[in-house]
């Protein structure tokens, strides 16, 4: 085989492996998929103005204003997070590492940019993508798709 075709074969076959790898479920969200997609107006959330500013909203939060469905996994709500000036993370607020090893639901408290497990003490960092920081958890927070127009931020999934 010449060196150009070898070359050719090699990017075909990492592309294929890619393309596979890439359509994929995510191994690490150990979170059941839930529907979710909402669209909020960041100025009835003052905290959200600032970086690194977050809120807990659920499917009872009134301040809502296009609603299909925002309670999370379990009813537990989602965290929204300003990481820039115009970017946003959402994540579940259910701890991946009980539900990982005996399938609990339990609701993280949020704590500047942490988010902290009352039962198994895993620090996710919100600032990066809910991965965890410190505590025996080894999966990130569930994310959702986030996209903001200047005052309207809308939160999704593709379940």
């Amino acid at each position: 085989m010449a060196t150009g075709s070898k070359i050719r074969y090699f990017f075909i076959s990492s592309a294929i492996v890619f393309l596979l790898v890439s359509c994929e479920r995510n191994k690490n969200d150990v979170i059941p998929d839930e529907y979710i997609e909402f669209t909020i107006d960041i100025l009835d959330y003052p905290s959200l103005e600032t970086l690194t500013g977050s809120v807990i909203v659920d499917a009872n939060d009134m301040k809502i204003i296009d609603r299909k469905y925002a309670g999370g996994f379990d009813g537990n709500g989602i965290i929204i997070y300003r990481s820039m000036q115009e970017e946003f993370n959402a994540y579940d607020r259910t701890c991946p590492h009980d539900y990982a090893i005996s399938e609990l639901s339990i609701k993280v408290n949020v704590d500047f940019t942490q988010a902290i497990c009352p039962k198994c003490s895993t620090y996710y960092e919100l600032f990066s993508f809910g991965t965890p920081s410190s505590g025996p958890g080894q999966y990130p927070l569930k994310n959702y798709r986030t996209s903001f127009d200047g005052r309207y931020l809308r939160v999704w999934n593709n379940y």
